[in-house]
């Protein structure tokens, strides 16, 4: 069975993911539910080392699964979207967003409303053919809980030169974050390997054997009773890399469903702090500022974000409850 090339996507199975169900296997790695999984295997659109197979099927590693994508069928729409955006700069070849919390930033398993791509083909029309069709214009990402400034590539140009340099970690990325507990040192290196969780794969993990090099610097900016600001600077940038980083140390970040920052809520003694953590609904981490050599101009540009509201309103309470018991 021969599929067009721009239809067919090959995944190499991991040794994570051995003894993974097929159509499980397929709803990680593409944007679609397992059901429509199933139904694409079922339809002869999938083949394991050549051969096809049943959605139940246990994969082992290093087979390779051929997809037909037949993106008219399971790819997320990317149809317009009036959302309102906040954006920080733009001219011909990129724009630069202010991302709020709780947009994700482009379609995917598991992704039904409306994301940033969405919104930014409705406003610029010409992303919808920059780079790879699925998400375009995207060069980097924040996770959907995630708040601040991001780079989207506006021309074909725009998106080559900005995805080599962030491949070659050219640009600068500063964060602030409010996490749990105080260190010992004022300022840090974190390096570590990172990888999927064995346990969980939509979790990342750095207490593995095997993984991608990622390394997050890190500063103390200020500390309440059981709480710390930190300013964090990346060297790489892995999925969740300072969520899994902070949490790997014990210092989840504040309101972080999943990595211990939800959890950790309910250790808090202060009850008004430990009401309003409970409340967030989001971590607290912003990416405050983005430095990035323009694609066309050679200029080194940089860009901010202030704190969003959330943010400081939970530093103006811990400063508020750390006063009124001194």
């Amino acid at each position: 069975m021969d599929f067009p090339v721009e239809d067919l996507k090959e995944l190499i199975v991991e040794e994570s993911e051995s003894d993974t169900r097929l159509d499980v296997f397929l709803s990680r790695h593409l944007p679609i539910t397992r059901s429509e999984a199933a139904r694409m295997i079922d339809q002869g659109r999938v083949l394991v080392d050549g051969k096809p197979r049943k959605p139940s099927f246990r994969l082992q590693e290093g087979m390779k699964v051929s997809a037909e994508t037949g993106r008219k069928d399971i790819e997320p729409s990317l149809a317009p979207a009036d959302i309102p955006l906040s954006i920080i700069y733009e001219d011909s070849s990129i724009i630069v967003i202010d991302k709020p919390a709780g947009l994700v930033v482009h379609p995917g398993a598991g992704t039904r409303e409306p994301t940033l791509v969405n919104a930014l083909v409705y406003l610029f029309p010409e992303i919808s053919n920059v780079g790879d069709p699925e998400r375009p214009g995207i060069v980097h990402r924040l996770d959907k809980l995630t708040s601040g400034v991001m780079v989207v590539a506006r021309t074909q140009e725009a998106c080559r030169k900005l995805a080599a340099d962030f491949k070659a970690h050219k640009q600068v990325r500063i964060y602030k974050a409010i996490c749990y507990g105080r260190f010992e040192q004022p300022s840090g290196r974190i390096e570590t390997l990172m990888h999927r969780s064995p346990r969980d794969r939509k979790k990342m993990s750095s207490k593995v054997a095997a993984g991608r090099s990622a390394v997050t610097n890190w500063l103390v900016l200020k500390e309440w009773r059981g709480f710390s600001l930190l300013e964090l600077s990346l060297e790489t940038g892995r999925t969740h890399q300072i969520r899994v980083h902070l949490s790997d140390m014990g210092h989840p970040v504040a309101g972080d469903p999943e990595y211990g920052g939800k959890r950790r809520a309910n250790t808090i003694a202060d009850p008004v702090v430990r009401s309003y953590v409970r409340s967030l609904g989001r971590q607290m981490l912003h990416a405050c500022r983005l430095g990035i050599i323009h694609p066309v101009s050679g200029e080194w540009m940089e860009f901010s974000s202030a704190l969003p509201e959330d943010f400081r309103n939970l530093m103006a309470l811990l400063d508020e409850r750390q006063q009124e018991t001194c």
